[in-house]
């Protein structure tokens, strides 16, 4: 038990220091500016075209690192700072939006997986904190309510892995069009690759810390079934 807690506090700490990192870089890289000194939306607007997608919106809301793709609407929605920012941050990441973007027009195959377990995964995120709750007060007498918690507890991390290799291609994707388009020179690309690298991390960390919390879960059902 003191060896899940300890292993819980280390990936607390380290996705803190992740995210502070990943903000300290935005803060950085947004007063640098672009090559040619395109917004956000400006940037969007152009890999959009020169990769030939159309009838896709690009729209803004509100929030700071609130960018997302959504395939259901075919929107790109950038975050205020991102949707008018004329800096490499703001650059590097309406791009790799767009990534998402230029992924689901090529019918990428991890785009898809992940699109078609969001139902089940919102459900699961919806209703398994109660079912573990209940899992875990009642795991001596009803062990099959905890397991049911586990199974939906599953699923949201095998969503968090395979967003993994779609956060990762959408980076790539956008850093070979930055350059390839002049967004960037020599100088900025370096930066743009540095601030999608730290988001991509916190990917990686989330993904890692709920296969750590999956498998408390398992060990305690394990130990309830052993005796």
């Amino acid at each position: 038990m003191i060896g899940s807690w300890i292993i819980f506090i280390v990936f607390a700490l380290v996705s803190w220091l992740i995210s502070h990192q990943l903000k300290r870089r935005f803060e950085k890289y947004s007063v640098i500016a672009t090559s040619n000194g395109m917004s956000g939306r400006e940037v969007a607007e152009q890999m959009l075209r020169d990769n030939g997608i159309y009838g896709v919106t690009i729209e803004s809301v509100e929030g700071k690192l609130t960018d997302h793709y959504d395939p259901t609407t075919k929107t790109i929605n950038l975050s205020e700072d991102v949707y008018n920012g004329r800096n490499v941050a703001a650059a590097a990441v309406a791009a790799h939006e767009c990534g998402h973007a230029l992924q689901h027009a090529a019918a990428y195959q991890w785009l898809g997986l992940r699109s078609g377990l969001v139902p089940i995964v919102s459900f699961a995120s919806q209703w398994m904190q109660w079912i573990l709750l209940a899992g875990i007060l009642l795991v001596n007498t009803f062990p099959a309510i905890l397991l049911a918690g586990i199974v939906l507890f599953a699923m949201t991390t095998l969503f968090s892995f395979i967003t993994l290799p779609v956060e990762i291609n959408a980076s790539h994707r956008a850093l070979i069009w930055i350059k390839t388009s002049g967004i960037t020179n020599s100088q900025t690309q370096l930066k743009a690759e540095d601030a999608l690298k730290w988001a991509g991390y916190t990917y990686i960390v989330a993904a890692l810390g709920s296969l750590a919390t999956l498998l408390y879960y398992i060990m305690i059902y394990m130990g309830v079934r052993r005796d």
